[in-house]
């Protein structure tokens, strides 16, 4: 009765790894191509984002939350003026998703106001953007 179930359980096993290399030799072939036409696609939109966001910010609809003032801020649905202190007392922002992985705001607001703003990174260092943005005295 062991000896059957030791046997049933390793054909089984055998059999999972057997579909499993098979089914992941097929895909291989295929990624390479898929690969490709991605890389293309993510340049081109890659542009046409920095094209629009720059846009956007010339007509004043984007607000960069590193480098906004507290009137800009306060502009943006559900921020208050304590958001707004909030935000600015928490800067640089690696990405404006830290809003709420910092819990500055909650994800509701943060959806109601993702298309509107962005995070500028001046400088690939974060120190030096960490003065920038920083407290003046």
């Amino acid at each position: 009765m062991k000896r059957s179930l030791i046997t049933l359980v390793l054909t089984t096993a055998a059999l999972l790894l057997g579909s499993h290399l098979a089914f992941a030799a097929g895909t291989q072939a295929a990624a390479p191509q898929a690969t490709a036409s991605k890389t293309k696609v993510s340049s081109n939109s890659a542009k046409d984002k920095a094209a629009t966001r720059s846009k956007l910010v010339a007509q004043g609809k984007l607000v960069d939350i590193n480098g906004a003032s507290s009137a800009e801020l306060r502009k943006l649905p559900g921020i208050t003026d304590a958001t707004a202190a909030k935000i600015i007392a928490g800067r640089p922002y690696g990405s404006k998703a830290w809003l709420v992985s910092h819990n500055i705001i909650d994800a509701s607001v943060y959806e109601g106001l993702k298309q509107q703003v962005f995070a500028k990174q001046s400088n690939k260092d974060a120190t030096k953007n960490a003065a920038l943005y920083g407290k003046k005295k």
